[in-house]
């Protein structure tokens, strides 16, 4: 492993962990500016967002009901993380969420990330999310 990548992949968690955070406080416009300019989000069934407007209109309705008055209302945990270089510049990313509410676990899945960097920040170029379960 070369030096360089020991900083870049602590880089690429901190903007997997910065995302979580985000999105469970309602922060739209913080998370979207983790995407690069023409970034895209797929989530689940509906159709991919593309760049940093529509990706903040995709979460605009589910950020106001996740963050009632300041107060996140649900915590994503975020775990096994792979990430693989193709270049010191270009990265992919895997790993897997669990997303818990005041009631306990409430749906869990499967993050795959392209992620670039830009202006010394690893950004996501394309980031697809997948649920594989929810609970009753």
């Amino acid at each position: 492993m070369e030096p360089w990548e020991l900083g870049a992949r602590e880089a690429i968690r901190e903007t997997l962990a910065r995302y979580a955070h985000l999105v469970d406080r309602g922060r739209l416009d913080e998370t979207a500016a983790l995407f690069t300019e023409d970034g895209v989000l797929e989530a689940g069934d509906e159709p991919a967002a593309r760049g940093r407007e529509a990706i903040r209109a995709l979460f605009a309705g589910a950020g106001t009901r996740l963050a009632a008055g300041g107060r996140a209302r649900i915590r994503h945990h975020v775990s096994s993380v792979t990430i693989a270089f193709d270049d010191a510049w270009t990265a992919t990313s895997d790993s897997y969420f669990l997303a818990v509410t005041e009631r306990g676990p409430d749906h869990w899945g499967r993050y795959r990330d392209r992620l670039v960097l830009r202006d010394g920040q690893w950004l996501f170029a394309h980031r697809r999310v997948r649920v594989d379960g929810r609970a009753p």
